[in-house]
């Protein structure tokens, strides 16, 4: 069992329009090249596929996708965009799921690897890359870095997006690295506010470089976007590649 929260259908049919920046040419555009880049001639399999916001327009560059998505309800958005000869899509979690064959492109994007709540579980996402890894291949994980630093003492709530149709905060249980994104959405013009909130395990580069050296993967580069900045100690973000030895 994985302690992966599980997406309802509710939430999976209104994703894509709440998700609408994220799927922007400016989002995507890097994001595909850097990706296509890495999977070569290969093919790439994609962790918590989700509605396909990338792993569709990666298949439609030419690059054969494979996805594991845990929740049957996303899938099934992503099935609605295309056809499974094209998409296959396993309905299971990232730490254990095997996919048969292998791939010279293991990814996991935008936050995801959190939705697993335990070290433990985290070290098996790592190790369920490299399984399917070829000599050489590699494993890419795009993950916010914890916005502690904004968190003075007494205080345990960061906001993230304040904006005329939603409200967004993490709140931080700092001994077990667990938040909590709360959201509140206006859906209508009547004012009204939907209220929502979500568990993840947050996780430090330092941290995941040592489960994937767990994992036998070494780290190949970390940038600060999809775009190659390099990375800082005021990044918010990194894209980190580790590679499996050939």
């Amino acid at each position: 069992m994985t302690s992966s929260e599980l997406w309802t259908r509710a939430t999976a049919d209104r994703y894509d329009g709440e998700e609408g920046e994220m799927s922007s040419a400016a989002v995507l555009g890097p994001t595909l090249a850097f990706l296509a880049e890495l999977a070569g001639d290969g093919r790439a399999l994609e962790f918590a596929v989700g509605t396909g916001r990338v792993g569709v327009p990666l298949r439609e560059r030419g690059v054969p996708v494979v996805g594991v998505e845990l929740s049957p309800h996303m899938a099934a958005v992503l099935r609605r965009k295309i056809d499974e000869d094209m998409l296959p899509v396993v309905i299971g979690d990232m730490a254990t799921t095997v996919v048969p064959g292998e791939f010279t492109l293991v990814y996991l994007v935008y936050n995801t690897i959190t939705n697993l709540l335990t070290q433990d579980e985290q070290v098996e996402c790592f190790r369920n890359a490299a399984r399917h890894l070829t000599p050489g291949g590699r494993f890419v994980i795009e993950l916010g870095v914890p916005p502690l630093r904004f968190l003075p003492p007494g205080q345990v709530a960061v906001p993230f997006d304040v904006s005329d149709r939603h409200l967004g905060f993490d709140t931080f249980d700092l001994v077990e690295q667990i938040l909590v994104s709360h959201h509140l959405t206006r859906d209508g013009e009547d004012g009204r506010y939907r209220r929502g909130s979500s568990r993840h395990r947050y996780a430090w580069p330092a941290e995941l470089d040592l489960m994937a050296r767990i994992a036998g993967l070494e780290l190949e580069r970390r940038v600060a976007d999809w775009d190659g900045a390099p990375f800082t100690q005021d990044s918010a973000k990194h894209i980190s590649v580790w590679r499996k030895p050939a």
